[in-house]
């Protein structure tokens, strides 16, 4: 009998994805942690019985992730990560030469775990020294230090158990006094189509706090309900009004390989439909 991974993340919706070989599946000390093999995506990781990252397409959500607030920027030379336990980010963030970054993670065994069995992922980010790897709280981590980094990558689960303080507004505020001044915050922020509640949450709280608050937009096979929204925020608004050949130049510059990103589409991600558009702008009551 096949067995089926079946994800109800979203009430009324299901993502289910066949299961092949189970390569681990136990409790951590923070959440529910399964990897197992697709004959579609590769090797699957979930969390509390939601998709986190797969091996075939998590290039396209990390190289957003990674290279549109980079490259918006130009000048980054230190990159926070919250969260990203798989390496995926750091991975990207990394392609970038000249970066260092800092990875704060709360659960240890996602780490270990992304190491073993999806080492494509990280492709080595975890064995580099411009990489400080820190297992603790990230909510705490941002309250307690005294350090500031031009990109702040929140890659965090969704709104509900370890994840949820990380949507809060007390956190923003924290991470904002760990920017540099016109640096950039981006946050994972669900997918609008059946996560628009959280994606407004973000906006009105992150918008409390900076000068330019937006969402960019990515289609990503495995998260069930259409493109997922990163949030942006930041004080420097001319990072979004960046020109194609700029960015094109900064591409260049920085001599990284993508799957998925382009200046082109970097540009165009920030073009939200319609009904997203709706979402962020109705009376709220």
């Amino acid at each position: 009998m096949i067995e089926v991974f079946d994800e109800d993340l979203h009430a009324g919706v299901n993502l289910a994805l066949e299961v092949g070989e189970i390569l681990y599946r136990e409790k951590t000390e923070h959440q529910d942690l399964m990897i197992f093999e697709n004959n579609r995506f590769g090797r699957v990781m979930s969390l509390d019985g939601a998709v986190q990252t797969t091996e075939h397409d998590e290039f396209i959500y990390h190289e957003m992730f990674a290279h549109v607030p980079m490259l918006a920027h130009g000048k980054v030379e230190r990159v926070l990560i919250i969260g990203g336990g798989d390496g995926g980010a750091a991975c990207q963030v990394l392609k970038h030469k000249t970066v260092k970054a800092t990875l704060v993670d709360i659960d240890r065994t996602v780490i270990d775990l992304s190491a073993k069995y999806m080492p494509t992922v990280s492709d080595g980010a975890f064995d580099d020294p411009r990489l400080e790897i820190i297992v603790a709280d990230g909510c705490q981590f941002v309250k307690d230090t005294d350090q500031k980094w031009d990109v702040i990558i929140i890659d965090s689960t969704d709104p509900h158990g370890p994840g949820e303080v990380l949507y809060s507004a007390e956190f923003y505020a924290d991470c904002k006094t760990c920017l540099t001044d016109g640096g950039v915050i981006v946050t994972q922020n669900g997918v609008p189509f059946v996560q628009g509640e959280e994606l407004r949450n973000s906006y009105d709280r992150l918008g409390a706090l900076f000068a330019d608050v937006s969402f960019y937009m990515a289609a990503i096979p495995s998260y069930v309900g259409g493109a997922l929204a990163f949030g942006w925020a930041t004080d420097n608004k001319d990072l979004r009004k960046i020109e194609t050949g700029k960015l094109a130049e900064r591409f260049l510059d920085a001599d990284i390989e993508t799957g998925y990103y382009s200046p082109e589409i970097h540009q165009a991600a920030f073009v939200l439909p319609y009904f997203v558009q709706k979402i962020l702008t109705a009376e709220k009551d």
